[in-house]
């Protein structure tokens, strides 16, 4: 509803000029100007043509037939407490939420869907009859649905309330979410987690996935690590990949936290919805690692871990601006706060607090300590305005069953087109015994089936080889279909792994075979920078999954420094690549941080 608010308010001051600029407008409507002392602002003619029919364009919508508050109060009220009546509705009200978050959908029993500003009251008997309702609705077939209760409280109710007779009313939430869906149709939802070396972060994801508690020596962390010298050291290297799975109830499924560790298989099987955390390292040296991981994963979601001892420092500034930098949402678990002092742990707080705040944030911190906390902040975050911050400990448990709840209600806000050409971006590469070379990644647009033909490159050359999709696997399950957003694997055929690397792209076949890029331009802003940068600059250059040194060959003006922008041609060092306009850049060297939008490419090697 923001989005429809400033619309509005649009709206409003465009007629406001209009108004101001077009007396004669008011004249041929019987409305004669009031006088004023104040000149008006003038207007040119072809700008004042131009309001004028885009708010005629306007009056054409008949945005007045839309219900007043009070009737859209009344009607949803209604709808919940007289079924015999409103059956109907209510089935169309709950199946539009349903399709709209892709399978599941949070409803306030106190707040119309249709306008959350608009208050219901609620007695607690009126309350419950609703609820009673939603779950016998959610029941039939054409929905065939699961409702949780996420939370409800009773409260005093206001003069405005008590004045109508509700001298106590009740407020809540609950989860709808579809009872039976496909492999290929399961929601997903992919977590990226950073933070500072030493923070917590494998082993918080080792609590989370796979159940049980830490024993504050690293037992958790142990299962998540890839190689032998990340087990030694205890600091991820590498771009770890790990699934927690939820009912339709909102229970975790496979983390019992006993000695049998469920499989990938199960856990899909018995969820329905599924969060793919990428577990991403902490240390300064491997932050090229951690930037594919942001830019090549394509995270829904980013989760900051902070120390509670330590604060925000080191790394764990650079990944949140990395996050801020790609539009990301983020939320910020704070640890180990079993272990800290109370005044330390207030410190980390306050300095956590502040940073959000800052010009460069612009995020307002919520502290989450309770169910409603919960929802309130997941039904909320996609707004990007919030930081949901949690305060937990992975020796204890405090604070986990929070940061479970939240996991289960993150709600799906993906832009990927489906009707679009079909585009895959290879994030790794594998050579599996009898199968062949598998290839693994995130589609970007478009849906593939398996025994598909597509292209599949660039090599060094910059060509493009003609190749099938043999079959298609989906968190280690056989799928026939991969749609936009999802993260899947690819067995391809005649395709030998020395020939793919990460950053090449699988595309559909088209009249025209695609082509690389070898120079494109870009329009960047330098975050940081010691001096000044001029032509013949290199830095590392990450555009989606791709990543290259690439060099400035042209400027628009002789050199630019922190802060500025500026419109640059870039060259890639070794190869060409498949990008697109509108894609972002994050370029990297030492100490130096630029971020951008690619505005043209030129074609050719």
């Amino acid at each position: 509803m923001t989005s429809l608010n400033e619309f509005a308010a649009y709206v409003h001051s465009q007629s406001s000029a209009a108004a101001n600029g077009n007396k004669s407008n008011a004249i041929s409507n019987g409305k004669r100007p009031k006088p004023s002392s104040t000149k008006p602002a003038s207007v040119d003619n072809a700008s004042a043509h131009s309001i004028q029919s885009e708010i005629d364009v306007l009056a054409t919508l008949t945005l007045n037939d839309a219900p007043t508050p009070l009737e859209s109060r009344i009607a949803y009220k209604e709808c919940m407490l007289n079924l015999a009546e409103h059956k109907t509705k209510l089935v169309s009200l709950i199946r539009q939420l349903v399709e709209d978050g892709r399978g599941e959908g949070i409803l306030s029993l106190t707040h119309d869907p249709l306008d959350p500003n608009v208050k219901i009251e609620l007695t607690p008997q009126e309350y419950d009859l609703a609820l009673k309702n939603i779950k016998i609705v959610c029941i039939l077939a054409e929905l065939d649905c699961a409702v949780t209760e996420l939370y409800s409280t009773e409260q005093q109710g206001d003069k405005s309330e008590k004045k109508h007779g509700f001298e106590v009313t009740k407020v809540g939430r609950v989860l709808i979410r579809e009872r039976a869906v496909s492999v290929s149709q399961l929601l997903e939802i992919r977590v990226a987690v950073v933070g500072n070396v030493d923070a917590g972060k494998s082993t918080l994801l080792g609590v989370l996935t796979k159940g049980g508690l830490d024993d504050g020596r690293g037992k958790a962390r142990v299962n998540l690590f890839r190689h032998k010298h990340e087990i030694e050291t205890g600091r991820t290297s590498s771009v770890g990949m790990e699934i927690m799975g939820f009912d339709e109830t909102g229970r975790t499924v496979g983390a019992s936290g006993g000695t049998y560790k469920a499989s990938w298989k199960e856990i899909v099987a018995g969820s329905r919805k599924v969060l793919t955390f990428i577990d991403l390292a902490g240390h300064e040296k491997y932050l090229k690692t951690t930037v594919f991981g942001l830019m090549g994963g394509s995270p829904d979601f980013v989760m900051l871990i902070v120390g509670a001892n330590a604060g925000m420092i080191g790394m764990a500034k650079e990944h949140l601006g990395v996050a801020l930098a790609l539009n990301v949402p983020v939320f910020i678990c704070v640890t180990k706060v079993d272990m800290c002092p109370p005044n330390i742990l207030q410190s980390t707080v306050n300095q956590i607090s502040k940073i959000l705040r800052s010009p460069g944030c612009r995020k307002m911190p919520v502290f989450i300590n309770s169910n409603r906390d919960v929802a309130e902040a997941a039904t909320n975050f996609v707004s990007q305005r919030i930081c949901p911050v949690f305060q937990i400990s992975s020796v204890t448990g405090q604070g986990l069953d929070h940061v479970r709840m939240f996991l289960n209600l993150l709600p799906f806000h993906g832009q990927f087109d489906e009707t679009a050409p079909f585009e895959f971006e290879i994030n790794d590469t594998f050579s599996v015994p009898f199968v062949g070379t598998v290839v693994s990644g995130v589609v970007l647009s478009g849906t593939v089936h398996a025994g598909d033909s597509v292209y599949i490159g660039p090599d060094s050359l910059g060509q493009f080889t003609s190749t099938a999709i043999r079959s298609i696997e989906r968190k280690r399950q056989s799928v026939d279909t991969a749609h936009a957003g999802q993260s899947v694997s690819f067995a391809m055929k005649k395709i030998r792994r020395r020939d793919v690397r990460k950053g090449m792209a699988v595309l559909a076949q088209g009249a025209e075979p695609p082509r690389s890029v070898r120079e494109f331009v870009a329009e960047v802003l330098i975050l940081q920078h010691a001096t000044t940068i001029k032509t013949r600059y290199q830095a590392m250059l990450h555009v989606g999954a791709v990543a290259q040194t690439c060099t400035i060959v042209e400027l628009d003006r002789p050199y630019i420094r922190t802060g500025d922008r500026a419109t640059v041609k870039f060259r890639f060092m070794l190869r060409p690549e498949y990008i697109k306009p509108g894609q972002k850049v994050l370029f990297r060297e030492g100490r130096t941080r630029g971020l951008g939008v690619v505005k043209d490419v030129s074609y050719g090697t």
